[in-house]
């Protein structure tokens, strides 16, 4: 009943505090750009209005893609929250990029097109690397519980801090930040038409925002797990993380594909092959 309850409390919770953390990224993101930005609740308002809109799609696999996709994030979110295996979790969230690309190949239009093959490309990147991050956090805990890690009482990121490294690189990749929004871009400073969300519009693009929420939340979870041994910490260590990712994508601008590949095989895996081994010999 517990675990019931607290994947319940997540999946009503994270897209809440993903729209807040969303609305206070413009916010900072404008006053960085010398501008007074939107609402902290604008995220919210943006929802509110897609839903709103009639439900149209160019294809029929583009609303059952939308729904697998927020289905499969908010389970993942849900799993999280309630000390799930971080091994199902993973798939659970991979799942749910999957369907979103599948969705824009269903379309005919070259931007989603160009969008969705550039959305393979960026988890052909980081994908293997969130999964080294995951066997890192669960052998380090003794189980790939999230129970497992809350329950070891000790910081794991000075054990493991180039699989953190490694993960706040993701975390540019999953948040669509430049340098790495090289499908899609979360504001609207690099190019009008949005890759991989071009043909969602309506009710189905909100969809696909909502699960960006949970998938926000997801993701500086796992970052806060590396310290958790107080709660305080914990958010603490998200919440740098996440401003990191803000300055960078404010001082950057996006970078090839084939930059993004470099960037995760050449310099994110060798860290993170290297912090495993290294845990494994300790």
């Amino acid at each position: 009943m517990r675990a019931f309850l607290c994947a319940l409390l997540g999946v009503v919770l994270a897209p809440v505090i993903g729209g807040l953390l969303c609305g206070l990224d413009r916010r900072i993101s404008a006053r960085i750009q010398s501008r007074v930005g939107p609402p902290l609740i604008q995220p919210f308002y943006d929802l509110a209005k897609l839903w709103g809109k009639e439900r149209a799609s160019t294809e029929l696999w583009q609303p059952f893609c939308a729904a697998a996709g927020l289905a499969a994030s908010a389970s993942a979110a849900a799993l999280f929250f309630s000390g799930g295996d971080l091994l199902m979790i993973f798939f659970v969230q991979a799942a749910g990029s999957v369907f979103l690309v599948i969705g824009a190949l269903a379309s005919a239009s070259p931007y989603s097109q160009v969008g969705g093959q550039r959305e393979l490309l960026q988890m052909l990147g980081y994908e293997p690397l969130l999964i080294l991050v995951v066997v890192g956090l669960g052998l380090a805990a003794g189980g790939f519980g999230v129970g497992a890690v809350l329950g070891l009482g000790e910081p794991l990121l000075p054990r493991l801090p180039l699989l953190f490294a490694v993960l706040v690189l993701i975390l540019g990749v999953k948040l669509r930040k430049s340098p790495f929004d090289i499908a899609a871009s979360a504001h609207a400073h690099q190019e009008i038409v949005r890759g991989v969300h071009t043909e969602y519009s309506g009710p189905y693009l909100a969809m696909v925002e909502l699960a960006h929420l949970y998938d926000i939340v997801l993701i500086l979870g796992l970052c806060a797990l590396f310290w958790a041994c107080a709660w305080w910490a914990m958010a603490l260590l998200a919440a740098a993380a996440y401003l990191a990712q803000i300055v960078v994508d404010n001082a950057s601008a996006r970078l090839s594909w084939r930059w993004l590949l470099g960037v995760a095989w050449l310099g994110g895996l060798p860290l993170a092959v290297a912090n495993l081994v290294w845990l494994y010999a300790r």
